[in-house]
């Protein structure tokens, strides 16, 4: 290794950090299990899979989908964290399981209309969960609880916290793409409308005390009775986290013509993740922007995403009450503009060309995964799939 590429992987890596920090605390306070846990989540995991994982500019940490399952645990186990972090050990687990048997190959054969229904749900879901913290209410992970409450907090609007939100949304939505290429927008609007609201001295939710200490040992456990819960938490965690993984490595593959590995890789989130259990971090998986931001910025070895690991852990041990201070409303306008970059605009381009069986698919699993449950969403997704194949054949 040259001096030059030490260089631009550690480089890579501080950018990295900066662009992962806003969204580590922003997917840690969605999840339900606070900004900590999610900038934890993000140095774990984002340390142990990029030294042990099989696509070496690939970076990991908290995902969309990986916490909207976890803040669906969290809402299960309510003043329950150690069952959570059993839900989050035993996803681990499995994702090591998926990585020997080698099941990343495989996932490339799940239905496209399927992926598309499933990334639409989410980018939805994400949206409806910040509502609350847009207009100043208190946050909740259930969509039907936000939706069917909606008038009552549009009644009671803290119109601060609005406009916090508001400003935060159009820094998000308008900054010119000459400038997020050097700035990402998130860290532009995370520091600006933090300060605008510290001068301005207004009365609006926080995130609140972040402990600067290294994060406590957890020790995973459950109730027997709520096995069948936990697990199916915890496969459905794993089977994201292995899709996320794998559709981010092939995209990896695309850009620098590399072939990844995809049963290291999916061991190594696995034991990233297994060890997220131990220390109250939520879950992650391969993080698509973060890996493009990591390649663009010169990243060509594993140095880059263990640095960007070591500079949040920085953060987090002596910057944390300053991020404490960060208002829920900004966070909340970072994460509208996540859920809308999530939603698949390829298939609502050609809606109209697909097949009436391909639609089918696709607005059955959207509207399972917004009103139901992730799990049944894509399990009957797949069966309707498999249905309609098998029925092709016969005809």
């Amino acid at each position: 290794m040259t001096i030059k590429t030490l260089k631009n992987d550690i480089l890579a890596g501080i950018t990295v950090a900066i662009v992962a920090l806003p969204l580590a605390l922003a997917f840690g306070v969605v999840s339900g299990a606070g900004a900590i846990a999610g900038l934890y989540g993000a140095i774990i995991l984002g340390f142990i899979a990029s030294l042990l994982g099989g696509v070496s500019v690939q970076v990991s940490g908290p995902t969309g989908p990986m916490t909207v399952v976890t803040a669906a645990a969290v809402a299960t186990f309510p003043n329950d964290f150690s069952t959570v972090m059993a839900v989050v050990f035993f996803a681990g687990i499995i994702q090591i399981s998926f990585g020997i048997v080698d099941l990343g190959k495989w996932i490339k054969f799940i239905p496209y209309p399927i992926i598309s229904g499933f990334m639409c749900g989410i980018g939805v879901i994400i949206i409806i969960l910040q509502i609350n913290p847009l207009f100043g209410a208190n946050t909740n992970s259930s969509i039907i609880y936000i939706v069917t409450n909606l008038f009552e907090v549009l009644q009671n609007i803290n119109y601060e916290a609005l406009f916090i939100g508001l400003v935060t949304i159009l820094i998000m939505f308008l900054t010119p793409k000459s400038i997020t290429k050097i700035v990402p927008a998130a860290l532009i609007a995370l520091f600006f409308v933090t300060i605008l609201a510290t001068i301005l001295n207004l009365n609006i939710p926080t995130i609140g005390e972040i402990p600067s200490k290294l994060p406590d040992f957890i020790l995973p456990s459950f109730n027997i009775l709520e096995l069948s819960t936990v697990l199916t938490f915890a496969i459905t965690l794993a089977l994201l986290g292995s899709v996320d993984t794998q559709l981010t490595s092939v995209l990896v593959d695309s850009k620098l013509k590399t072939n990844h590995n995809s049963k290291k890789e999916l061991i190594a989130q696995g034991i990233g993740n297994t060890m997220c259990s131990f220390f109250g971090a939520i879950p992650g998986a391969g993080a698509t922007m973060r890996t493009v931001v990591n390649m663009k910025n010169g990243a060509t070895t594993r140095i880059s995403g263990v640095t960007h690991a070591i500079v949040l852990l920085i953060i987090a041990l002596f910057l944390a009450p300053i991020a404490s201070k960060i208002p829920l409303a900004l966070l909340a306008g970072i994460l509208i503009k996540v859920g809308f970059d999530i939603l698949d605009y390829r298939f609502l381009q050609i809606i109209r060309k697909v097949s009436k069986d391909d639609l089918l698919i696709m607005i059955t699993v959207f509207l399972l995964i917004v009103f139901v449950d992730l799990i049944i969403a894509v399990s009957a997704g797949v069966f309707i799939s498999s249905f309609m194949a098998f029925y092709q054949l016969s005809k």
